[in-house]
């Protein structure tokens, strides 16, 4: 199953995810590696938001992520949430639609 996990970030997020961000990115690096995340990054003009693309048979595995994650334990996400993505078109469709 797919799932996207949005962040809500603070309006200095680019000026001060410079301390976490090497902590962070092993953290996505080692999700990649596993299998669980596909595709993750910020939004621009503005970066106030990050979409992160996961592939895994659980919600809580989307959510551990955030848990664990130090921008969101250094208050650089305001808030996040996660959502079930139902795909059905493309290589990656998770529910292909005959065509």
């Amino acid at each position: 199953m797919h799932y996207l996990m949005f962040y809500d970030l603070v309006p200095d997020y680019l000026e001060r995810r410079g301390a976490f961000r090497d902590e962070h990115l092993a953290l996505a690096r080692a999700a990649v590696a596993r299998g669980e995340l596909v595709v993750a990054g910020a939004l621009a003009d503005p970066a106030d938001q990050a979409v992160l693309l996961f592939k895994t048979d659980s919600p809580a595995v989307v959510e551990a992520f955030a848990k664990a994650d130090p921008y969101v334990k250094a208050g650089l996400v305001k808030q996040w949430r996660v959502r079930s993505w139902t795909t059905v078109v493309g290589e990656l469709a998770e529910h292909p639609v005959p065509g």
